[in-house]
């Protein structure tokens, strides 16, 4: 493993797990008031492009970290929907 992978795996394993806290704390309490549906909208969207980007260049890291990334935001953003 290159200096590169080793920077952008554990960049990729750093901002991805940030997301869970918050996705379990919506999945707990289906409190989503404070979340901004703006944001996650934005957000989501530039996750799967970094996704499609990543298959593009068929770069492990950022299909990996993305697809993770997509799943949490995702599920934050499809509770911020139904809980309003």
């Amino acid at each position: 493993m290159t200096i590169t992978d080793w920077i952008g795996s554990t960049a990729a394993t750093l901002t991805t797990t940030a997301f869970i806290p918050q996705a379990w704390k919506v999945w707990r309490t289906n409190h989503t008031a404070d979340i901004s549906l703006g944001m996650y909208i934005l957000f989501t969207i530039g996750v799967a492009l970094w996704l499609a980007y990543g298959i593009l260049l068929e770069s492990w890291p950022i299909i990996i970290a993305n697809s993770v990334t997509l799943l949490l935001a995702g599920a934050v953003l499809v509770m911020k929907i139904k809980f309003g």
